[in-house]
């Protein structure tokens, strides 16, 4: 069984989907339609950009989401999964991929997301931090122990590595004490804000609003979804999960373990980066990994 897997940010780089955009008719098709949707030239961004451009949040996850789309939807009939996933923002990419979204959907749901989390990231100085070589059990009880601060687990990328969210103090005291713990390293993610966690709250609100209005379609495939780490095909469960998403952790680890769980044998990376094959190939050495290409 084949699965295909689609990155989150902190994946881009300037020049992505340029390649695709003078290689393939339908690709420069999709980037222009993009262009409009949005009402900038994101592809400009994209492909002679800075990587200051590319780091603001408004144009991270549009960008992100277009390069794995635009790649997926110009595969054509290579293109045949038999489960799908995202990591955070992927998660979009991952539904328009499957076609429970249509591509114009799927864009506007991305840059009405982009927009909540930046402002919600206004609204009080936050963070993340990536915590290294302690059980997440030790990771949650830790977080769980600070108790005028808010401190959460947040992605769940693979056994030993897990990345906490909150308020910039409470990553502080979490850095802190996870070290003491016995943590190899606790290192501070270049952020704009604590995704993933209750400060989302007015993101997610906001996003709830603009995806219940949204038509979603039952795809060509299961989706492992973020919030639960389970196999979904109802497009309502698919939406109530993708509200959730905001504020609640990304359950990586717990995909990877259902995927293999249900016979994937192969993973295809859709989008820029290679975070993902990694991630697998810790799970299972023997697992088949790629990057896709046209």
């Amino acid at each position: 069984m084949k699965a295909y897997v689609f990155p989150g940010q902190g994946a881009q780089f300037v020049g992505m989907g340029k390649d695709l955009f003078d290689k393939s008719p339908k690709a420069r098709e999709l980037f222009l339609r993009a262009n409009t949707i949005l009402k900038f030239k994101i592809t400009d961004l994209m492909f002679e950009g800075t990587d200051e451009d590319l780091k603001q949040t408004n144009v991270t996850q549009p960008s992100i989401f277009l390069h794995s789309v635009i790649l997926a939807l110009t595969l054509g009939d290579d293109f045949r999964p038999d489960m799908v996933a995202g990591h955070s923002l992927g998660e979009f990419s991952a539904l328009v991929a499957n076609k429970t979204l249509t591509f114009d959907d799927g864009l506007k749901l991305v840059a009405k997301r982009a927009q909540a989390m930046q402002q919600a990231c206004e609204m009080q100085p936050s963070t993340m931090a990536a915590i290294l070589g302690l059980d997440d059990k030790d990771v949650e009880a830790i977080c769980n122990g600070i108790k005028d601060e808010i401190v959460v687990p947040a992605n769940y990328n693979s056994p030993g590595q897990l990345v906490i969210s909150g308020s910039e103090k409470g990553i502080a005291m979490a850095c802190e004490k996870l070290l003491a713990a016995g943590a190899k390293r606790a290192l501070p993610l270049k952020v704009g804000g604590a995704f993933h966690s209750p400060l989302m709250e007015p993101a997610r609100v906001e996003l709830a609003e603009a995806i219940g209005a949204t038509k979603f379609s039952r795809g060509i495939c299961p989706i492992y979804q973020n919030v639960t780490g389970q196999s979904v095909t109802d497009p309502d469960i698919i939406k109530s999960n993708l509200i959730a998403q905001l504020t609640s952790p990304v359950r990586w680890t717990q995909i990877m373990n259902n995927m293999l769980a249900n016979g994937v044998k192969e993973i295809v990376e859709v989008g820029p980066g290679t975070v993902l094959q990694g991630l697998f190939r810790k799970m299972d050495k023997n697992i088949l990994t790629s990057s896709a290409s046209i």
